[in-house]
């Protein structure tokens, strides 16, 4: 029963999400790639936005019937999405949704903070007046979404605020780096029970763009880290160990 309620949810998960460009040209519903693009597409946005749960199961007729396209471009999808560690593939079982483990989880974080710190140091001393304009443009949006009980909407805004500051130095190999990052560090908040609240992440996005409207290196540098810092020691990392003769009633 738990399994078939399981699956529901990762059906419901998969609905929800649109692909960006609805015009159907013949071209475009004729194309394999674009096919298993808007697939891996979906799954990932699914996954950013913390609607398909770690350890959900992903079955390949499923997705198949809804996208309508054959089990062979499902499974190139879901290959794709295992090469980028976001799903598992395992022999006779199928694919599932990865569950990052705790070694895992802080290499992700480490890896941020050497990407995001070097990219607010170069950042920082060269944004324009018109960029800041454009973060404070995307703080406001934050701030409305963060009134609305709108988990995914959230999730997206707050995460997006990386992506954006990368896209403004104009490097795609780190945007698209980030961006997956991002995406793992989504499936890690689900798995580590994140205690974070959404207008704290927020408080210190403002924080950290006061620091470049400043053009404070320095601060912007030291503000990003503590961000980081922050967002990883909300996670449970390290669950003790129960004590049985306290947690079990004989």
């Amino acid at each position: 029963m738990a399994s078939n309620i399981t699956k529901l949810k990762a059906v419901d998960s998969l609905k929800q999400v649109k692909p960006v460009n609805r015009t159907k040209t013949k071209s475009a519903i004729a194309s394999p790639v674009s096919s298993t693009q808007r697939i891996v597409a979906s799954i990932t946005t699914a996954i950013s936005e913390r609607r398909l749960r770690p350890g959900t199961k992903l079955s390949e007729q499923t997705i198949a019937d809804l996208f309508k396209v054959s089990r062979t471009l499902v499974r190139q999808a879901l290959n794709q999405l295992s090469r980028d560690q976001l799903v598992v593939l395992e022999p006779s079982r199928g694919a599932f949704v990865a569950m990052p483990s705790a070694q895992e989880s802080r290499e992700v974080f480490d890896m941020r903070r050497v990407l995001e710190s070097d990219l607010t140091r170069k950042l920082c001393p060269i944004i324009t007046h018109a960029q800041i304009a454009e973060l404070r443009a995307h703080l406001r949006a934050e701030k409305e979404t963060l009134a609305h009980p709108n988990v995914a909407g959230r999730t997206h805004i707050l995460g997006d605020f990386h992506v954006v500051l990368a896209m403004m130095l104009g490097n795609t190999v780190l945007t698209k780096m980030l961006s997956e990052l991002l995406t793992r560090s989504s499936l890690i908040a689900l798995m580590y029970q994140s205690t974070l609240s959404a207008t704290e992440s927020q408080e210190e996005h403002v924080a950290i763009v006061d620091a470049f409207e400043a053009r404070d290196v320095k601060t912007a540098v030291r503000l990003t880290l503590k961000h980081l810092d922050h967002l990883e020691a909300t996670l449970r990392l390290d669950p003790f160990a129960p004590d049985l003769s306290q947690v079990l009633r004989v």
